[in-house]
């Protein structure tokens, strides 16, 4: 008979998922800017962002508002390495005139208590930060601030909703003078989950089940639409009792839910709550057997005044009446003292009806744990998850079979997740105190971020300087009496026209620059069709060869090039050669090219001051299996220009940001001085990495940039290049990251074997912790691959760190940019001046932000100039097959 009676509160497991599925939607909804006015569950932000990573350490006081008694706590935290605490509390009554009156008075009730405790404690010397546990429904915008949406919990004081609690809270204790200071405010579900965070750090749910009811979790930033910024994860207060007064619930709730909601002091809300808090399921049990009592079912039909007056019994009762073990004994008691005459057939019922309502209650909790814990596993992209629940409340710790039944069903509805459920054992006010610890450890390790990443952010004028001090350089190496002693040493190239669209026929290519060397075979067809044709294939260079014998290195490109030519089928063939050589050299024609001396990692012996042309001769020589016709010797950034000026006849100048970093462009003749000719143009090659050589940028130089600059192959040489170019950006990172580390700010102070690797933190790496895409999860592998075990905060500060490093090298990259194309339109004498800018390297292709701040840089410190950015596709090896073919197209003019 009771089977059939309470038939709708038995849930199969396919209407748990169901459920489940709904209560997802529900958090979806809760968590969209547009649709969260109208969700019910509220997924409020708690601004709580960090979970305690055992470092925490001082003298913490909380008070806990929210249940039966209010509560004052005094926690000392240690960090003697083996995470302890100590907890010392007293409770304190809530009288119902406090609990039903109004604002002022329950404050200056919560002060006077707050008081009394630290009096006794005697802490009232002391100025210690306090953590304010509120287990009501709060609007935060920040951790220390929280506006009252509802009471819940018999709870009816006037004045406080829409109101900030802890802005009340404060000025009670300034009235009593109490010498305390408001960190932050915490509901007591995120308290749970801090208590238990604290003892283990898989813990990023908690869960209450008691008088109320309510669950939080960690969720990820990028998802939570209420507030600014996505990086890392914030934990969400959910307000689950609130589920269903949508109606959502409305076929799973049964006419006894019905009657109790409209009994209640808040009919239509906190529906879900009613359904599984120990506050109601007395009520509801009480409800059920006056029912079964009216029509004869139970008691003989007699209805006493226990069963007809409300509250009458509570969920001690019930939990009691199910304490299987001590057989029918303690139902015939309770039920007697109702002045309920039980027959052993009533016990047996009334004990089945105790066990259907609290096991509902039981699965729907599951239900709704179940879709967090699976939104948990999704967000993280896991297969299978290990997680652990905090959870507290007094229906949870104290009902004989609740527990048990709750652990089975979640087990039972989301096979995928390893849970394990951690009973907080000193409440929420412990973890309250564990909330400011944590707010206290992140605002100090904020301040020490700061100031070791302040540095690395240059004003608006810091970078009107350098694009100034550029300037200057630049004109130093035009000069014939400062050119000797100029660090921007402006080579002349000898390339003094671009592509007409005339040149035409099969030249080879070739372009060393980095660990890959290619060689190319380029058709260029011109007329109508013009078009051009490339081959090429990529050799390695191996660090022993980059470091060895210039010999050998000349030796190893030629190997490549014979491999190329059998390759192709054109052994036999005399071609026209370009060679892209992207180390600084001194030309004397186009065809000669004297190293300067070598950058980007190369060491290779007996090359610097000799002509690498005469070098890859005599190699070619050497071999005598072919010969060539090598008419140019190029820059990159002088093949990057040719190639873009190809299709953009307004490219005039060449930009490599990659391995190194270069600029080259079209200067008057006039104003070259080291070279004869007063006519045309000529392109000069400004070798800008060495730009700061001079110390005229130490200004700007961190202690990071001379550490990398001490480890490097040249010490002294190239410091530009070493703040802009992708060779240094990751090491500058890597020492960054240690110092952070030594600091105790990053990896819990351990700094790893791998971090102390010189050159393990690639600029690739960047690029991918960069990416706008990459969820924080995806950060956390990349640094795992490189055998760092971080956290999801190692992961934020990591990310920002590379972000400051990279930005710093655009916006310096930008300010050289905007120093020549200034001097380009004061050349050409013009108000506005419009320009192509032809540019390679993996950094400016492969970065998700570099060529944004390049170009919004440029923009800015150039405003008369309007910039346009053309990627070169073919790279530089096309460029020295165009050079080489406007090369011959102009010795051919000359010649006739």
């Amino acid at each position: 008979q009771v089977d059939r009676y309470l038939y709708h509160m038995r849930l199969s497991d396919d209407v748990l998922l169901d459920v489940m599925g709904r209560f997802q939607a529900e958090m979806v909804k809760g968590l969209g800017r547009d649709t969260n006015p109208t969700a019910t569950v509220k997924m409020l932000p708690s601004f709580v962002r960090s979970l305690p990573d055992g470092s925490e350490k001082g003298d913490f006081l909380a008070v806990d508002v929210g249940g039966s008694q209010f509560r004052a706590h005094q926690v000392k935290v240690f960090d003697d390495g083996k995470q302890s605490s100590q907890l010392e509390s007293k409770f304190y009554p809530t009288p119902k005139e406090v609990i039903q009156g109004n604002g002022a008075e329950l404050f200056d009730y919560i002060a006077d208590c707050l008081l009394d405790f630290m009096e006794a404690k005697n802490l009232k010397h002391k100025k210690l930060p306090l953590g304010f546990t509120f287990s009501f429904p709060c609007k935060q915008t920040k951790l220390e601030e929280g506006v009252l949406l509802a009471w819940t919990k018999h709870f009816k004081v006037r004045g406080v909703q829409d109101t900030d609690v802890v802005s009340s809270l404060r000025k009670a204790l300034q009235k009593h003078k109490a010498n305390v200071d408001v960190l932050a405010l915490v509901n007591d579900t995120v308290g749970t989950m801090m208590t238990c965070g604290y003892d283990d750090q898989h813990c990023e749910v908690g869960v209450i089940i008691g008088t109320g009811t309510n669950a939080c979790y960690m969720e990820e930033m990028r998802h939570i639409d209420l507030v600014e910024g996505d990086e890392g994860r914030m934990c969400i207060n959910t307000e689950w009792g609130a589920f269903g007064d949508d109606g959502a619930l409305d076929d799973l709730r049964t006419e006894f839910d019905r009657e109790l909601d409209l009994g209640s002091l808040n009919p239509g809300k906190q529906l879900f709550e009613k359904m599984i808090g120990s506050l109601y399921l007395g009520e509801l049990v009480r409800l059920i057997l006056l029912k079964m009592t009216k029509e004869g079912l139970l008691f003989n039909g007699k209805v006493s005044t226990a069963l007809l007056t409300k509250g009458k019994i509570e969920m001690k009762h019930v939990s009691a009446m199910e304490k299987y073990k001590e057989g029918l004994s303690n139902t015939k008691e309770i039920l007697t003292e109702l002045n309920l005459f039980p027959s052993e057939e009533d016990c047996v019922a009334v004990q089945h009806v105790c066990t259907i309502v609290s096991f509902r209650s039981a699965n729907l909790c599951a239900a709704t744990l179940a879709a967090i814990l699976t939104r948990l596993r999704e967000n993280k992209k896991l297969l299978r998850m290990r997680t652990t629940v905090g959870i507290d409340g007094g229906l949870y710790k104290t009902h004989p079979q609740y527990a048990k039944r709750l652990h089975k069903v979640v087990r039972r509805l989301v096979p995928t997740c390893d849970v394990r459920f951690l009973l907080s054992g000193s409440g929420s006010g412990k973890g309250a105190a564990m909330v400011t610890a944590v707010a206290r450890r992140l605002a100090a390790q904020r301040q020490h971020i700061d100031a070791t990443l302040a540095p690395f952010l240059l004003p608006l004028g810091t970078l009107r300087e350098v694009k100034d001090k550029m300037r200057a350089e630049l004109e130093y190496g035009l000069k014939r009496e400062t050119q000797a002693n100029a660090t921007v040493k402006m080579l002349p190239t000898y390339v003094c026209g671009t592509p007409d669209g005339t040149e035409k026929g099969k030249f080879l290519a070739l372009d060393l620059g980095g660990t890959n060397f290619r060689v190319l075979l380029v058709k260029i067809k011109s007329g109508r069709r013009r078009s051009v044709q490339i081959y090429n294939k990529i050799f390695a260079i191996p660090l022993e060869i980059m470091q060895g014998t210039g010999e050998e290195l000349f030796d190893h490109i030629v190997q490549c090039i014979a491999d190329f030519l059998e390759y192709m089928g054109i052994k036999g063939a005399r071609l026209p050669l370009g060679f892209t050589f992207s180390f600084p050299c001194r030309q004397a024609s186009i065809d000669k090219g004297t190293l300067v001396g070598w950058t980007k990692g190369f060491k290779a012996t007996d090359c610097e001051g000799e002509d690498v042309v005469d070098m890859l001769r005599e190699a070619i020589r050497r071999r005598n299996e072919f010969d060539l016709d090598i008419v140019a010797v190029v820059n990159d950034t002088v093949g990057t220009m040719m190639t873009c000026g190809y299709e953009d006849p307004n490219c005039e100048i060449g930009l490599i940001a990659g391995t190194g970093s270069n600029v080259c462009y079209m200067e008057d003749m006039k104003n070259i001085e080291t070279v004869e000719g007063n006519e045309g143009k000529m392109c000069i090659n400004t070798e800008w990495g060495a730009f700061g050589d001079n110390g005229c940028i130490d200004n700007i130089r961190t202690k990071y940039d001379k550490e990398v600059d001490e480890g490097s192959l040249n010490p002294g040489k190239q410091r530009y290049e070493k703040m802009t170019s992708g060779m240094y950006l990751g090491e500058i990172v890597r020492q960054i990251l240690i110092d952070l580390t030594k600091q105790g700010l990053l990896f819990r102070g351990h700094i790893s074997e791998s971090l102390r690797k010189r050159g393990i933190f690639e600029t690739k790496f960047l690029s991918q912790i960069e990416s706008d895409r990459l969820a924080l999860l995806q950060v956390r592998r990349i640094l795992q691959q490189l055998g760092l075990d971080s956290t999801c905060d190692d992961s934020i500060i990591v990310k920002e760190v590379c972000g400051v490093v990279s930005r710093r090298a655009a916006q310096l990259c930008g300010a050289g940019l905007a120093a020549i194309v200034e001097k380009k339109r004061e050349n050409r004498g013009v108000e506005h001046l419009q320009i192509t800018v032809g540019v390679d390297g993996t950094l400016y292709k492969l970065h998700p932000h570099f060529s944004r701040v390049l170009r919004e840089t440029v923009k800015e410190l150039a405003p008369q100039c309007d910039v346009t950015f053309m990627l070169s596709e073919d790279g530089s090896g096309k460029g020295a097959a165009l050079i080489t073919a406007v090369a011959k197209r102009l010795h051919n003019v000359g010649q006739k």
